[in-house]
């Protein structure tokens, strides 16, 4: 297949349904594409050509609790491998900064922002230690999570040197796990804040029924067995938050995504704890945005098809 002839876009992803609203939107505005799951994939270093001009990636964190044999890392190397080819991949970079929240975490001291007090670790005997100085209760989560995967609450020292001296400690597939004071959430909610190329898109406050920590507000994950009843209301955030949400993202190189944050209902202290490279948007947008941000997603991507289409021209 010649450059010519192929499509416009390519959809990479792992999740069979979490992208259904996409699919709809590029159908509504007449953009061809080709929907390329992950699961079955390979690729030959020294060809397999992208499936298209354009790749967009939509790859979850959330897929290692899933499939035990996940495509992160693999999306990692099949990305890299068509951008080396030329080809325009869409988020691909975020995958560095959403593989790991020790990263984000530093990311957000860099730009003089303020998280949650953090520390990292790569061994179970070295978690309670790393914990002196952070006030109790503390949070300790897998560095690569999703869906609030793998987040536990430990009240005291002794609780958490008893769970790490049996090795019950959350870790992450890459073997690393946050030790992080508890932030208690003043009004019991938290906020995420959307962004498309590296601009304010809307912001949503999330309540949740006690402690829960997965506060996914996507189509898909409000229908999972167990999730639990979420409340979603449109904010908007005051100008100095908007501004540093998008100072994350363009650091972060998240083209699209979510970024979190909540006050620290303690001090009032805003608190930002998540960068997240993968964007389903709200459940019922128009009910909830009144609009849909599909439909700026996808106006979004042609531009960038067009760009692409623009220098295949001028390379032939």
């Amino acid at each position: 297949m010649t450059d010519t002839e192929l499509p416009d876009l390519a959809i990479v992803y792992e999740h069979p349904e979490w992208f259904e609203p996409l699919f709809a939107a590029l159908d509504r505005h007449g953009v061809s594409y080709v929907k390329v799951p992950l699961a079955g994939n390979t690729f030959d270093p020294a060809a397999s050509p992208a499936p298209a001009r354009v790749v967009f990636s939509r790859v979850a964190m959330s897929s290692f609790l899933r499939e035990p044999e996940h495509p992160i890392f693999y999306a990692q190397s099949l990305f890299e491998h068509w951008q080396g080819q030329g080809t325009r991949v869409v988020n691909a970079s975020a995958l560095n900064i959403d593989t790991s929240k020790a990263r984000q975490m530093s990311l957000i001291a860099r730009l003089g922002l303020k998280g949650p007090a953090t520390r990292v670790a790569h061994r179970q005997a070295d978690i309670p230690k790393a914990a002196d100085g952070l006030r109790y209760p503390v949070l300790v989560k897998a560095d690569i999570g999703g869906a609030g995967a793998g987040i536990t609450r430990y009240e005291t020292p002794e609780k958490l040197a008893e769970a790490a001296g049996e090795k019950w400690c959350p870790v992450g597939v890459n073997g690393l796990s946050l030790i992080q004071e508890y932030a208690p959430r003043r009004d019991g909610k938290i906020t995420r804040v959307e962004t498309l190329g590296g601009k304010y898109l809307y912001a949503i406050d999330i309540e949740s029924p006690g402690d829960a920590f997965d506060l996914c507000p996507a189509d898909a994950c409000l229908v999972r067995p167990g999730a639990p009843t979420l409340t979603m209301t449109k904010t908007t955030p005051p100008l100095e938050i908007i501004e540093a949400v998008e100072r994350l993202a363009v650091a972060g190189e998240l083209e699209i995504g979510g970024i979190e944050y909540l006050v620290d209902d303690r001090d009032g202290s805003v608190l930002f704890y998540d960068i997240n490279g993968l964007s389903n948007f709200v459940a019922k947008p128009v009910e909830v945005l009144g609009f849909d941000p599909h439909d700026n997603l996808v106006e979004w991507l042609k531009g960038i098809v067009a760009e692409q289409s623009i220098k295949a021209e001028k390379a032939a």
